[in-house]
């Protein structure tokens, strides 16, 4: 008797596995790997911000009501502003720091009144980057050719505020359109400006060079510097480089012209007007090959370890909305289970962020779980600043909500290397757990977030790249047990998608066995919870190359309107696993790693795969996913003790196959749609022994009693 029940067999039709060559499905009952879960607490939907009138086109009855039949029941929140480089204002109501010219640092206002709808990220002007990971209409102020604006980092930073004992130099980089010689550098600093810096050249080929290093140039050490508008002279002979950083170590703490009062974080970090490099001239000149222009496709490319979250009402970005805290929650996505809520960090303030959880804490909304920032790897920050932040914030914010825990860091992806960081290559999570365990605050981390967009490459053979990913979730896993992550804490993906591009292989019918693969095999590998992004209906798209043609991630196309039209293959994948696997609600399940036996010239490469669920009802439900784009392949599943003999299954049960006979994606460039979408087919099968036809493509749940 195994912990789940008696196996059902076939009287006198025992199969012993290897006994043929044909594939068959094993499922070992009592696994000692198998991993106890809940279907409310593991799959779930996410949530973000969205560009202007979004907001309101998904959340509609109409398409609340369709999202919701995903089965997917609890939430996360995701925060734009976070990859937009801005300040959230989620509430609109506030106080800014310097009321009475409407900017400085905002916090908005914790009181409660009417429902907030909509809220807002404002664009940050004292912004480094050229680029970001929003809608990137913004630009340095490092390279803008105004004098008057400049850089400033984040005053957050400075150990007045951080008291943890470490450093934490910033640092500006300027990459070239190609390497040019350089041999000197006007730095025009504002205030506060540094008064120990460090010019550096990359002496690698290019920035994923692994034996690449920041050198600093032969009189790039400045250890008293005072600020100005200085021509430092960095060499006698010109050097030839691509990338050049400006580190800065110590700071001026004086105060900016025109700063309101006394305020602390006028004095610190650093500030920079412009920046520009070159060679000198016969006349004492700086001949400058930066190009200067106040747009991310003219200027020369910078980017910047920290941003100060000053702003002004004025740089409110209209484009960039988040949905309105209580709208979240009045919507019914989150299905009254606890919502996972961020809060800004990177580009934010940690009064801000406690007015926030005030308010959520004042409204009662359910929440266990606070994300602090988002992607601080994607945006090719400092672990150790990240960490820094993170356990400044996670302390001061601590008891606000009772009961929350606060975790990170939203990995982009959950193998991020640093890049280009202060000479030190490698993991950057494994360098952000480090730090944790520096500070002693390694406790403080409550949960493991990351994102996973497996599919870069939206062209070619979709389906190898299919096999490549199921090894890319165990890897990810084992690195992050190789890089401390404790494994008593819960680990998340608090995104997952086919493609951070939108591209046909969104639509098809791969899509499908991507978004099942991902929620079964992380829970199989000790994941706790995986959330699904793309539910709001969506038009076809090509973001990636002509060759990847146009689809979308989403639970539905839509219509003209953006109302949920023909549903999608993570539509069925979601109610496969809600509806059909697991028994729907908060009951205990067991997931099985069940795995396929004879893969051969019938389905070659490992196309096969299996997982199983010992579900609470006593029954048992396995989950077959075939990879292959032109085999169907018919096959047995067995079951068996540990140890024991592994017996065919025998019916009677239920049967649902989804595949070409259900759905079809009709490729039209923008018009582009599916010519067939009905739900997975149903069947009941009779008593006998159980032999599946999966086809290609295709997904099929079997439910036997056990």
């Amino acid at each position: 008797m195994s912990r789940f029940g008696r196996a059902v067999i076939v009287a006198g039709a025992m199969m012993l596995a290897g006994a043929t060559s044909e594939p068959r499905v094993v499922i070992v009952l009592d696994d000692p790997r198998a991993q106890l879960f809940r279907p409310d607490e593991a799959w779930g939907l996410a949530i973000d911000g969205a560009q202007r009138g979004e907001v309101d086109q998904l959340l509609t009855p109409a398409n609340l009501a369709a999202i919701q039949r995903s089965g997917l029941r609890p939430l996360t929140y995701r925060l734009r502003t976070e990859l937009g480089i801005e300040a959230w204002h989620w509430n609109p109501a506030g106080t800014w720091s310097d009321a009475a010219r409407a900017q400085g640092y905002w916090t908005s206002n914790d009181t409660l009144g009417l429902p907030i709808q909509l809220s807002w990220g404002y664009k940050l002007p004292r912004r480094g980057d050229t680029v970001d990971n929003a809608n990137d209409t913004d630009f340095s102020r490092l390279t803008d050719g105004d004098r008057t604006t400049f850089w400033k980092s984040n005053p957050y930073l400075d150990a007045s505020f951080l008291k943890d004992g470490q450093a934490h130099p910033q640092w500006l980089i300027v990459k070239l359109d190609q390497p040019r010689a350089i041999d000197a550098a006007r730095i025009d600093w504002a205030e506060p400006y540094a008064t120990a810096f460090e010019v550096q050249y990359w002496t690698g080929a290019d920035e994923d060079d692994d034996g690449g290093r920041w050198q600093a140039f032969p009189h790039g050490t400045i250890t008293s510097g005072s600020g100005g508008r200085p021509l430092l002279r960095l060499a006698e002979a010109p050097v030839k480089t691509q990338f050049l950083r400006v580190l800065m170590t110590a700071g001026s703490h004086t105060m900016m012209p025109g700063a309101a009062g006394d305020d602390w974080r006028d004095r610190a970090g650093f500030a920079v007007n412009e920046v520009g490099f070159g060679t000198v001239r016969a006349d004492g000149s700086l001949a400058d090959v930066v190009h200067h222009a106040a747009s991310h496709t003219a200027q020369t490319w910078t980017h910047v370890s920290s941003t100060d979250p000053w702003h002004r009402a004025v740089d409110r970005d209209a484009d960039l909305e988040q949905p309105g805290i209580d709208r979240v929650f009045d919507s019914k996505l989150g299905n009254g289970l606890p919502v996972m809520m961020p809060t800004g960090m990177l580009f934010d303030t940690p009064e801000n962020a406690a007015a926030e959880l005030r308010y959520i804490a004042a409204r009662g909304f359910p929440v266990k779980q606070i994300e602090l920032g988002e992607e601080p790897d994607g945006q090719y920050g400092d672990p150790a600043d990240y960490a820094a932040l993170y356990v400044a914030f996670a302390r001061r914010l601590k008891g606000i909500v009772p009961g929350a825990v606060f975790g990170g860091p939203s990995l982009q992806q959950g193998d991020s290397d640093t890049w280009m960081l202060p000479n030190a290559p490698g993991s950057w999570n494994g360098q952000f757990i480090a730090a944790l365990k520096r500070q002693g605050a390694l406790r403080e981390l409550g949960f493991m977030s990351f994102e996973y967009y497996p599919i870069e490459d939206l062209c070619g053979d979709i389906h190898t790249k299919l096999l490549r990913q199921s090894r890319t979730l165990g890897e990810i896993a084992d690195r992050f047990a190789a890089e401390g992550v404790p494994r008593s804490i819960p680990w998340i993906i608090t995104e997952y998608g086919f493609s951070a591009y939108a591209g046909r292989a969104e639509s098809e019918l791969p899509s499908g066995l991507l978004a099942a693969e991902i929620n079964v095999r992380w829970i199989a590998l000790g994941g706790s919870a995986a959330y699904m992004f793309g539910i709001a209906p969506a038009e076809p798209d090509n973001q990636h190359a002509a060759c990847a043609g146009y689809g979308a991630l989403s639970l539905y196309r839509s219509d003209s309107a953006g109302q949920a039209a023909e549903p999608m293959p993570s539509l069925a994948a979601a109610q496969l696993l809600t509806r059909a696997l697991t028994v729907p609600g908060h009951d205990l399940h067991w997931m099985l790693p069940g795995r396929v036996e004879g893969q051969g010239k019938t389905a070659p490469g490992g196309t096969l795969k299996s997982w199983a669920v010992a579900r609470p009802d006593g029954k048992l439900g396995v989950l077959l996913l075939n990879r292959s784009a032109t085999q169907s392949v018919t096959l047995p599943i067995l079951v068996q003790a540990r140890g024991g003999t592994a017996m065919v299954a025998n019916g009677p049960g239920e049967i649902w196959t989804y595949g070409a006979a259900q759905y079809q994606w009709r490729s039209a460039g923008p018009e582009s749609r599916p010519s067939r979408s009905v739900p997975p087919a149903h069947a009941l099968l009779p008593a006998g022994p159980v032999r599946v036809t999966l086809p290609p493509d295709g997904m099929v749940v079997v439910v036997i009693r056990r």
